[in-house]
């Protein structure tokens, strides 16, 4: 196993999944550059572990599954899925109690055997149709009551 994998598996594995924060400093350059779906970019360690802090308190049991991942010199893509159950609020809707998932990929660069960035594209759409804000077929749906 290479260690650009083992530091993406560690990633998931260890810090998202556990809310690790503190892994995430020992595998996270100080500089890193992180951009999700979710929200704006975010920079460091401490910027990341703020991020992935607030999508475990809206997503009770969050967990990540890499679905296949790819690997070269400095750089990494993963296909990912992602999934929670829906315990606060999201994108503006109180919990549902809901499971819902959505599928991403996760584009990582490394520097100094630490991940330097990352750039994860997820269906948001998909996240926003589970949630009732947006119909299957893209149309806007009033919030749910």
């Amino acid at each position: 196993m290479s260690a650009q994998t083992l530091l993406v598996e560690t990633f998931y594995h260890d810090v998202w999944n556990k809310n690790d924060a503190a892994k995430a400093k020992e595998i996270l350059s100080p500089d890193f550059r992180f951009r999700g779906s979710l929200g704006p970019e975010k920079t460091g360690p401490d910027g990341f572990a703020a991020y992935m802090q607030s999508v475990h308190s809206a997503l009770g049991e969050y967990r990540c599954l890499i679905k296949e991942l790819i690997v070269s010199d400095n750089k990494a893509a993963a296909r990912m899925l992602f999934r929670g159950i829906h315990r606060g609020p999201f994108f503006g809707v109180e919990a549902t109690g809901k499971t819902i998932e959505w599928a991403g990929a996760a584009f990582f660069e490394f520097q100094d055997e630490k991940i330097s960035q990352l750039w994860v594209l997820g269906d948001i759409d998909s996240v926003k149709a589970q949630l009732g804000l947006v119909s299957l077929t893209g149309q806007m749906s009033p919030p749910p009551v």
